[in-house]
């Protein structure tokens, strides 16, 4: 009987769990989580501390399922690996020996490293604990400020703004999410805040939070400015979790360094979801995707080559779809470039690859409303933004992870104020008839 140890419970590890159980009804499966939460969806946490969902409802699931699953749960904090006698260490609970090993520890949120950032009511929104904290703190919150960039920041704004709290944002570049959007974007998105109470501030980088009596009550900037609050929530990235690893002697980079069949420097470990650094094939790259779907397929394609079976883990074309601010947005592919001086690493909910912007031409229409934005390549689009209206979605979605030769329409969408939309959707309708 093979013993397969997984390190994390999240969505890359239980989906190596279920192709596991699935391809070997036999096969001693252990799930090990330091999170006190049974599996729960991560992208749900933004609309249940908006009141979106229940609290029930992020519950993936149900007793049946677990029951399918039949896998033994062990809940502690990994703190060795032995990679010559196959066996992982944990604080307060036994060893485990394993045969195979996947680490799916995920990243956690880096830390904004100022003077009293370890003060109550300083805040991040890694998991589901961080959730309850904010909402259980938010009840004695008036005012607010959240610190950094990306989607995170956001779910935090949006969040605080939903329970009635005075929210200031502060962004240290000019901006929002400026190496993923452009300035079109990033202005409706910040207009859409404005108007829903939200105070932004522009080149503004926090010095220090101040406290009083172990808690927070106020915020210094480097330029001198002051502002009263309660609660300080921070938003700057995330790292994945890497000291396990390290200290065991595994190749790390960013992440978790593992080849195309998920399998790291050691032959009988391999590694999935935020904490894995994948090598691609196609473009000789190593990437991480803190992505949803992309931690469910490697999770699936890593037990597949944990059995014995060479699958190789064909990446997908980065997908996300999201809402800030009350819009819907999709990114599709590599859309940006640079560095957001509100991020020190890459985001939670998005993808290094939309950032590996190949030779293009950016074509941007739409209004104060919908954005549409197309990067287009010598034959191929190689990446997509759709703010506000959806219809292009899918399409383009299509046309980009497929690699559809655009070449016939290749000159009309590079006329300057061509209907960008029009001639996409006309495109992907001919090709559907």
């Amino acid at each position: 009987m093979t013993r397969y140890v997984i390190i994390g419970a999240g969505i890359a590890g239980i989906s190596a769990a279920e192709t596991l159980r699935a391809a070997d009804r036999s096969a001693q499966i252990i799930l090990v989580s330091d999170d006190p939460h049974p599996f729960y969806s991560r992208p749900g946490l933004a609309y249940y501390l908006t009141d979106e969902i229940p609290e029930k409802q992020l519950y993936i699931y149900n007793k049946q399922d677990w029951k399918a699953l039949d896998a033994r749960h062990v809940k502690g904090l990994a703190t060795r690996i032995d990679t010559k006698k196959h066996f992982v260490e944990f604080r307060n609970t036994a060893p485990l020996v394993y045969d195979r090993l996947l680490v799916a520890t995920g990243a956690r949120a880096v830390p904004v490293n100022v003077h009293g950032e370890n003060l109550k009511g300083v805040v991040k929104l890694d998991d589901f604990e961080d959730a309850r904290q904010i909402l259980d703190l938010s009840r004695h919150v008036k005012t607010a400020v959240v610190i950094g960039g990306g989607i995170i920041a956001l779910e935090l704004v949006e969040g605080l703004q939903a329970r009635g709290i005075k929210v200031h944002y502060f962004l240290r570049g000019g901006r929002f999410w400026s190496n993923v959007l452009d300035e079109a974007e990033s202005r409706i998105i910040e207009n859409r805040l404005i108007e829903d109470g939200v105070v932004l501030h522009y080149k503004m980088e926090v010095a220090e939070i101040q406290g009083r009596g172990g808690k927070v009550s106020g915020v210094q900037a480097k330029n001198g400015y002051s502002l009263s609050c309660d609660l300080v929530a921070t938003g700057i990235g995330v790292k994945p979790r890497l000291e396990l690893v390290q200290a065991a002697g595994l190749a790390v980079d960013r992440g978790i360094l593992v080849n195309e069949y998920l399998q790291s420097s050691d032959a009988n470990i391999f590694a999935a979801g935020d904490v894995a650094q994948v090598y691609q094939p196609s473009t000789g790259r190593s990437v991480i995707d803190n992505l949803w779907t992309p931690g469910r397929e490697q999770g699936h394609a890593a037990a597949w080559n944990m059995t014995g079976q060479n699958k190789i883990y064909s990446r997908a074309i980065a997908v996300n779809v999201l809402r800030l601010a009350g819009m819907m947005l999709t990114i599709i592919g590599s859309v940006g470039s640079g560095q957001d001086e509100d991020l020190v690493s890459v985001a939670r909910g998005s993808s290094e690859t939309w950032l590996q912007l190949p030779n293009t031409i950016a074509m941007a229409s739409g209004n104060d409303i919908n954005q549409l934005r197309l990067m287009v390549g010598e034959s191929v689009l190689v990446g997509a933004l759709v703010l506000g209206e959806q219809k292009l979605s899918l399409p383009l979605q299509e046309l980009v992870s497929r690699q559809v030769d655009i070449s016939p329409i290749r000159s009309q969408l590079l006329q300057p104020g061509a209907p960008l939309g029009q001639i996409v959707m006309d495109y992907w309708s001919s090709m559907k008839s």
